[in-house]
């Protein structure tokens, strides 16, 4: 029986006669245990709740290190990976009641350490004013700060918004955090400031780093984030030229500073351009990655080379990298933008075969591609496959559907879908109630046209002016 079952046996409890296991407790296994059971995601919020109620009942304190160590796993659980829904918010509501506690026996005294991990966890959690609570309560003990304190107190204020300020405690207040600043620290403020549009402000705090060399030259994450700040807010002619300036200092690019240049090349639809840098990148010893790819196959698939893209999914293929949903997306939609569903459908398939399920916006897309060539048979086979991927259909799918069959004349298909759609639970909206009245129009149908219109409004769906055109 494990650990955390004897726990939860025990806190159900009411007696308040110990057993001779109670007694025995050990606070390092039971936090041991149930650490492992965090990285396994197989331990629930209840779990973690009951070994707090049986760790503040015991006179055993437990070690600030097992404690720490759990808080830590606790903020990087991925709700994917977990039983508990949002492990940050845990860690910070466990780690509140053993400040409560800290009087009693139960808890060695907090370390820097704790502080440090709840601090971060405040960052990842979304809750930067948190994390700058926590900060301030640790000052107020009076215990002794370190880099890793100094620089999770730039991510809070960062996080805040507040680069302003982590600039000032960067360039002149570190000191009374007993710390100096690092690349760490620099790398912090100066994401920050190309995420808040400031990138020329990060270039001139990079060309300080530079100008006072020493341990904080700038590294190679510094130059990538001022490129792509600078790509970001669209002066291309700066990155390219800080690009050159990070060679000439011996600074050896990265796979996400390559990535970055062609990104912004592929977006500026560039992709001879982009290809060359791929190129280079190649002939450097650099290897694409999964982002690399991306971003050429998204460039050549909106730019409507299909055949270049096609090229690059199968050397991604090869080296077993898999393209993202955006990616797949976007090269469906250019494989039927040039009249070959049939081959985006066997693309699609061909992915999910793999366990790459599609989502809706792929759906909507092969439907478009198969309204458009009139091949209604696939439209059907599609609909059925995206039913047994678990994917329901919603207003933008039907609407397709209902265009593609009026659009061809097929006024009693368009209707049967309008009734299925209907059937479904799906509200029409006023796209919907536009193609449906213009079609029975065309064919005639006046008073069924009229019938809609008023249904329409007794929806209270307010017509636009298609609908009276």
């Amino acid at each position: 029986m494990s650990n955390l079952r004897l726990l939860r046996r025990s806190s159900s409890s009411m007696s308040t006669t110990r057993s001779p296991l109670s007694r025995v407790w050990s606070p390092h296994s039971a936090f041991a245990a149930a650490t492992e059971r965090v990285r396994t995601g197989t331990l629930s919020q209840d779990d973690a709740h009951h070994l707090f109620d049986e760790l503040l009942r015991q006179a055993t304190p437990v070690h600030e290190r097992s404690l720490n160590s759990f808080l830590a796993a606790l903020a990087h659980a991925t709700s994917s990976a977990a039983c508990i829904r949002d492990g940050r918010a845990l860690a910070i509501a466990l780690f509140n009641r053993v400040c409560r506690e800290q009087s009693g026996p139960r808890v060695v005294p907090l370390t820097v350490h704790t502080y440090n991990i709840l601090m971060d966890c405040c960052c990842r959690a979304s809750r930067p004013d948190l994390g700058l609570a926590f900060f301030a309560r640790l000052l107020r003990t009076g215990l002794k700060t370190n880099e890793i304190t100094a620089n999770t107190f730039l991510k809070c204020l960062c996080y805040a918004k507040r680069t302003d300020e982590a600039l000032n405690v960067l360039l002149h207040r570190m000191s009374e955090l007993g710390c100096v600043p690092d690349a760490i620290s620099y790398n912090i403020v100066l994401k920050s400031l190309c995420e808040d549009s400031m990138s020329q402000w990060a270039l001139d705090l990079l060309q300080m780093m530079a100008k006072e060399g020493g341990g904080c030259s700038p590294n190679v994450v510094a130059y990538s984030t001022v490129i792509h700040g600078f790509f970001k807010e669209g002066e291309t002619g700066k990155a390219c030229n800080l690009f050159h300036e990070m060679m000439h200092q011996g600074v050896e690019p990265s796979v996400w500073t390559y990535s970055s240049i062609i990104d912004a090349l592929c977006k500026a639809r560039a992709m001879d351009k982009a290809e060359l840098v791929l190129q280079q990148m190649v002939n450097k010893g650099v290897q694409p990655n999964n982002v690399t790819y991306n971003c050429m196959i998204h460039g050549y698939s909106t730019s409507g080379q299909w055949k270049e893209a096609a090229k690059l999914l199968r050397e991604m293929k090869s080296r077993d990298l898999i393209p993202d949903i955006v990616t797949r997306n976007s090269f469906l939609a250019s494989l039927c933008k040039h009249g070959r569903s049939k081959e985006a459908a066997e693309f699609l398939d061909s992915m999910t075969a793999k366990g790459h399920k599609p989502d809706i916006v792929s759906y909507r897309i092969l439907f478009h591609g198969c309204a458009s060539e009139g091949c209604f048979a696939d439209m059907i086979d599609l609909f059925n496959s995206m039913e047994s991927n678990g994917i329901a259909a919603d207003c933008h799918v039907f609407n397709i559907l209902i265009n593609g069959y009026a659009k061809r004349g097929m006024t009693e298909e368009a209707m049967l879908i309008f009734t299925e759609m209907r059937g479904q639970g799906v509200s029409p909206d006023v796209v919907t109630y536009s193609i449906v009245i213009a079609a029975l129009s065309r064919m005639g149908r006046l008073t069924d046209a009229i019938e809609k219109f008023n249904e329409m409004t007794a929806l209270e769906v307010q017509p636009d002016t298609t609908v009276y055109c």
